[in-house]
């Protein structure tokens, strides 16, 4: 049996965006975020954060930092229940001044590297999935997965590059109305409980 993930841009979307931060005193989860993906975890889905994070490569700060930033969020999740089935990130930037991560990768948004990773390390079936993000790299990544997006309209995506692989199929202000919005396309659909039902093995 596959299951099914909402798949969650860090910076922005989850959590305030404070620029290259890793300093867990200064993680705040966006507004609505704790009881929005409550809801999307009652109703089954996985939740895996998805991120770019080319301070790495920038030399900004060391890739191990990530641990503790992993932690805060499980700790901010918690009194909401919530846990995280996965946090993936891109340590890459092709600019970067740190020579092992100064790379072209396919792993970076709007790439769809590490959601295509995610879905083969939790046997996530993509179709049956999400992907929730502040501006329309978010969206490419998501929509080139496989997945159907949901942009968080909060004013963080500053250029507007449109295609047909950067449209997505829902924009809302919050979480909360994200999840609203997977609930109602979840009625629509007949529902599909805890797991994609027919798929896999």
């Amino acid at each position: 049996m596959t299951h099914r993930a909402v798949f969650l841009d860090k910076d922005g979307t989850l959590i305030e965006d404070v620029p290259y931060n890793v300093d867990p005193a200064q993680i705040r989860l966006t507004s609505g975020a704790g009881e929005g993906l409550q809801r999307l975890h009652q109703m089954g889905y996985q939740l895996i954060v998805i991120s770019n994070q080319s301070g790495i490569a920038r030399g900004y700060f060391p890739e191990s930092a990530l641990v503790a930033v992993e932690q805060r969020l499980q700790t901010l999740l918690s009194p909401f229940q919530v846990p995280l089935a996965g946090f993936y990130y891109c340590p890459h930037y092709p600019e970067g001044d740190v020579a092992e991560y100064a790379i072209a990768c396919h792993c970076r948004k709007p790439a769809p590297g590490l959601l295509l990773q995610a879905a083969h390390d939790h046997n996530i079936d993509l179709a049956a999935s999400w992907f929730i993000g502040d501006i329309l790299n978010d969206v490419e990544a998501g929509l080139r997965a496989g997945c159907r997006t949901i942009l968080l309209d909060n004013g963080n995506e500053t250029e507007w590059i449109l295609s047909t692989e950067r449209v997505p199929h829902y924009t809302t202000a919050d979480l909360v109305e994200a999840a609203a919005v997977i609930e109602k396309a979840d009625k629509k659909a007949g529902g599909r409980g805890q797991e994609a039902e027919g798929r896999g093995g």
